[in-house]
């Protein structure tokens, strides 16, 4: 049986082999470690990590004191493409790098489905 940290990477690589316009993805834990990743040369794991568990503390945050119910997503559209943070499951993030030129309607439903895989692998 493989371990909860190679069926993670093996999830984030599926990501990126059957949607070639998402350029990086990575699992994190809910104390901003990361768990696992596929990020291009040059993107520092340590770092994205820390970052992604700061912008999903803010995001909770903000959601909490506007009274919105329940954090679920957070996307940025940059010039460049789009970035997703999703809650994977109670213990982890999900952090997705897109190219500008995906379908945003896809690579949420992208990012559905592994966050839904990684709670089930999590819940193992």
């Amino acid at each position: 049986m493989k371990s909860n940290n190679s069926q993670h990477a093996e999830v984030l690589k599926e990501l990126l082999r059957s949607n070639p316009k998402v350029k990086a993805a990575e699992i994190v834990s809910a104390e901003g470690f990361p768990v696992a990743s596929a990020l291009p040369r040059g993107l520092d794991e340590a770092i994205v990590s820390a970052m992604t568990a700061a912008l999903h503390s803010l995001s909770e945050n903000a959601v909490n004191d506007m009274k919105k119910g329940k954090f679920e997503q957070l996307y940025v559209k940059a010039t460049s493409g789009y970035i997703v943070i999703r809650r994977a499951s109670p213990k982890s993030l999900l952090i997705v790098s897109a190219s500008r030129d995906i379908r945003l309607g896809l690579l949420l439903l992208d990012c559905q489905r592994v966050c839904e895989e990684i709670e089930w692998i999590e819940s193992q």
